[in-house]
């Protein structure tokens, strides 16, 4: 199978399924136990929030673990909002956020915020003219996300956050995507909040932490009483190494794994320049992230193509993983200019350090295939 779906999950790296192991087998202790191997235990998970911390910049206080990026999206997004409930109740944020981003504010106009999502261009990238326009005197949280999930556009979360700290609005970042794939530092930023999954960079299902910058020497999310790790319950010791493993792997791959995805890219736009009018790439531009690729096609549904694919041993999405049972078409398309109908005709392919040009070729295949067999009909 050529697996092209990277955005949805990864395999465990070996490195982190060794860490898994022998955190499992040496350090079984509840991290809540105040004798000789619960403290190891504990001792361990305070290395691994250390070694988290350092790769977003950010203090080890603000290290939250979770079950990943839809818990960290959700903790982070009632954390703030409590936080600033007293002061107005506006919200901004873009069409094109993770689904469990849009739930957790939809739920906040159940009482009595409402929320501006910002427009973006065709790359998928919002203006900061137009979020300056957008603030208002009440606005109290900015949620935007680093990296497009479907699309794989990059936001300009340096210059978002910069205007926001001197309107002194909280913001949260959704990072699921760019953790450990382009850098990323919570202090020229200025996030407040961050959420990130361990499956997304070759580290175990069921992890994640969602960073909340300290206040006053205390983090938000103890001034507001929000369930801590040790109201949750045991830890899961084992998963958090290995997660942090596979965090400090690809951290120490970043160029190399960016240099990669581009030539992938780079090689792929090339090989579609013989399908043009059949099939095109959206949101590229130089705020693109290389290693998620979005392609569109003329008169196919990307259902149909993922289906294609999939007879042929190649795995694709059609979107997001939290959406593909949906039947509306997706709002990342229909943000960025397209109609319904252009929307459904939308795969998603996603690359790791595994993929080669080869498993492009396979992939062209298919599409070419598609391509003959749609002009038949014709």
């Amino acid at each position: 199978m050529v697996y092209l779906d990277y955005a949805a999950t990864t395999p465990m790296s070996k490195e982190s399924i060794e860490a898994y192991n022998t955190a499992a087998i040496s350090y079984y202790g509840n991290a809540n136990s105040l004798h000789t191997i619960g403290t190891q235990a504990g001792d361990l998970l305070s290395l691994c929030r250390h070694k988290l911390a350092s790769f977003i910049n950010g203090d080890t206080q603000g290290i939250h673990f979770t079950s990943g990026g839809t818990e960290s999206n959700m903790l982070a997004i009632q954390s703030l909002l409590q936080r600033t409930e007293h002061r107005g109740k506006h919200i901004i944020t873009t069409s094109l956020e993770h689904a469990s981003v849009l739930r957790a504010l939809s739920s906040s106009q159940k009482v009595g915020y409402t929320i501006t999502y910002l427009p973006v261009n065709k790359a998928g990238v919002v203006s900061i003219e137009a979020l300056k326009q957008a603030i208002q005197e009440d606005t109290v949280l900015v949620a935007i996300q680093h990296v497009n999930h479907e699309l794989g556009s990059i936001q300009p979360i340096q210059a978002i956050g910069q205007l926001l700290k001197e309107h002194g609005i909280w913001f949260h970042c959704d990072c699921v995507q760019s953790f450990g794939k382009i850098p990323i530092d919570v202090e020229k930023a200025n996030i407040d909040s961050l959420s990130v999954a361990s499956h997304k960079l070759y580290g175990p299902k069921g992890v994640g932490f969602v960073y909340i910058r300290p206040a006053s020497g205390k983090s938000i999310s103890n001034l507001i009483n929000l369930v801590t790790e040790h109201d949750r319950g045991t830890m899961n010791v084992p998963g958090i190494v290995a997660f942090a493993t596979a965090a400090e792997h690809a951290h120490n791959q970043l160029k190399k794994s960016y240099n990669h995805f581009e030539h992938l890219k780079s090689y792929l736009l090339t090989q579609i320049e013989g399908l043009q009018g059949f099939v095109q790439m959206e949101a590229n531009s130089s705020a693109h992230f290389p290693g998620i690729i979005g392609l569109t096609f003329r008169n196919v549904q990307g259902q149909y193509v993922m289906l294609q694919c999939n007879r042929h041993n190649i795995a694709v999405a059609t979107g997001s993983a939290c959406t593909v049972h949906k039947q509306a078409p997706l709002r990342s398309l229909l943000a960025i200019g397209k109609s319904p109908e252009q929307a459904k005709n939308f795969i998603r392919i996603s690359f790791s350090l595994h993929t080669t040009t080869e498993d492009l070729d396979e992939l062209m295949k298919v599409l070419h295939l598609l391509h003959k067999e749609i002009m038949k009909e014709r």
